[in-house]
């Protein structure tokens, strides 16, 4: 879950990267980098950890010259978090070659391997992001007419076939060719998002490339459609695009995570709404609701502030109950869910958000959230609900149990962390203090999202039901991911004491 941007412009695009990224700031709060080109070739590349705000200066900005350019928000889901593997990455052989991903590699493992032993790259970091880009490089590099010298889009589709053959996993990437271009491209599963679009200048027309579709309108740029599952897009200097499928049979399922939480409400994910998709998502619950509590008492129904809110509404206007807001959610704290460790998220809730006595005191509360995850947040704001003053807090989730790891780029990779996994409703009920709780139905959710395109019939469901839509993943893959991302590993300390070997995400 981080955010990508790529513009070829007309006139120098650092601010409109800038702009873009901090619009994409919600998809990833570690890290940020901004990457350019200017008209002699030369890579102007600042990245550091920290927000967008934090990481650029106007001299940083100053010296990011260029009218085509890529950027990159970081979110963390394994290893490090260090300054050294921020994005975008850059190599320099052939011609230039800098990248922005966002997903997970499920055999990056081997990749590294094969990169050293068969290609003789080395790859610096523990992130697969640089495996990816060194890849994408030895593909280009293979095509290239050692007469001519020259790479043309022909090069780079054939290339592309290459990398989409050794890199498995969930990806979305935005990479800038030096002389050519960018070039844009999507997992044959299109498990994680990525769209463009133009706008005209009195200079011309400029394109670009984003995770979703908000940065587009924000920047006013028409959108134009998603990339494809498999397909890889060129962006050209003198305003040409040329686009070509590069695997065999691709299949769309896109990550239904990314309706639920990950993208904001105001954005489209493949041809889908997700504010309208949230909307379903709380009628649907609302109807099971009724189906299963026909004789309910609920007084009143409460977000958990900001991603439930749309389910929250539209699941008291079916149920015919009141809408409060009954939590202040303070907007200078990051989201908890990508919190680093179960320390930090279990004290950055209480500084997220303050209770409202007056909606909560005496009444029976449904509190509405996205998800539920650790389950950490669920308990503390039920818990900040009865000091209130609630009679009774039920509490229901828009989602249905997050009980497997999501191995496409997403933080919630330990089993033994996820409160579902392996129990029942009744006994996280009971973890987490309510009196009653509800999930939403996966069919339901799978409609509610489907609606929206009924084009996708499929999508990654992996965290809710366990089917890994790349069919690679095994119970020994798990095992080693597990290692490589519990909160101890997250923490710089590893309880055996050994030295990892497993290669960590940046997406």
């Amino acid at each position: 879950m981080c955010g990508v941007l790529g513009i070829i412009g007309n006139s120098p695009v650092r601010t409109t990267l800038y702009d873009g990224l901090t619009v994409l700031q919600h998809r990833g709060q570690d890290a940020a980098g901004i990457m350019t080109c200017d008209d002699q070739g030369q890579i102007n590349l600042h990245k550091d950890n920290g927000l967008v705000k934090d990481v650029f200066g106007f001299r940083d900005m100053e010296r990011l010259n260029g009218n085509a350019g890529i950027a990159h928000c970081r979110y963390p889901t394994a290893g490090s978090s260090s300054a050294a593997e921020a994005q975008p990455f850059y190599v320099n052989s052939p011609f230039g070659i800098s990248l922005a991903h966002n997903g997970n590699l499920t055999n990056a493992a081997k990749l590294r391997e094969r990169i050293f032993r068969d290609d003789l790259r080395h790859v610096n970091t523990n992130s697969d992001s640089e495996i990816l880009l060194n890849v994408l490089a030895h593909e280009i590099y293979n095509t290239i007419d050692r007469g001519t010298q020259r790479l043309t889009n022909e090069n780079i589709f054939t290339a592309m076939r290459g990398v989409f053959e050794r890199c498995h996993g969930g990806y979305a990437v935005v990479a800038y060719v030096v002389g050519v271009g960018i070039v844009a491209f999507r997992d044959r599963f299109g498990i994680r998002p990525l769209i463009y679009g133009y706008r005209d200048t009195d200079a011309g027309r400029e394109y670009m490339v984003s995770s979703e579709s908000v940065a587009l309108d924000s920047q006013g740029f028409t959108t134009v459609a998603d990339v494809r599952p498999g397909q890889a897009i060129i962006f050209s200097h003198d305003g040409e695009v040329d686009s070509e499928i590069c695997v065999d049979a691709p299949t769309y399922a896109p990550c239904i995570f990314e309706q639920v939480y990950l993208a904001r409400p105001d954005s489209m994910i493949d041809g889908i709404s997700v504010y309208r998709t949230r909307m379903r998502m709380g009628e649907k619950l609302a109807h099971k609701i009724e189906r299963e509590w026909p004789d309910h008492d609920i007084d009143v129904v409460i977000p958990i502030p900001d991603t439930s809110r749309t389910s929250a509404l539209e699941m008291s206007q079916v149920l015919g109950v009141r809408y409060r807001e009954g939590f202040i959610k303070n907007r200078y704290i990051g989201r908890t869910f990508i919190m680093p460790g179960q320390a930090e998220r279990k004290k950055s809730v209480r500084q997220k958000l303050n209770a409202i006595d007056l909606e909560f005191r005496g009444k029976n509360v449904m509190l509405v959230d996205d998800s539920i995850v650790r389950g950490t947040t669920s308990k503390q704001i039920v818990q900040m609900a009865r000091e209130a003053g609630a009679n009774k807090v039920y509490f229901a989730s828009a989602a249905p149990p997050v009980r497997y790891p999501n191995v496409y780029g997403i933080d919630m990779p330990v089993a033994s962390e996820l409160i579902a996994n392996n129990r029942t409703v009744e006994q996280i009920q009971e973890l987490i203090g309510a009196d009653r709780l509800f999930y939403q139905d996966l069919n339901d959710l799978v409609e509610a999202a489907s609606e929206g395109n009924p084009q996708i019939t499929e999508f990654d469901t992996s965290c809710f039901s366990k089917k890994y839509i790349t069919g690679d993943v095994t119970p020994e893959y798990l095992k080693d991911l597990e290692d490589a991302r519990n909160d101890n590993a997250k923490q710089g300390f590893s309880p055996n004491r050994k030295k990892s070997t497993k290669t960590a995400t940046s997406a």
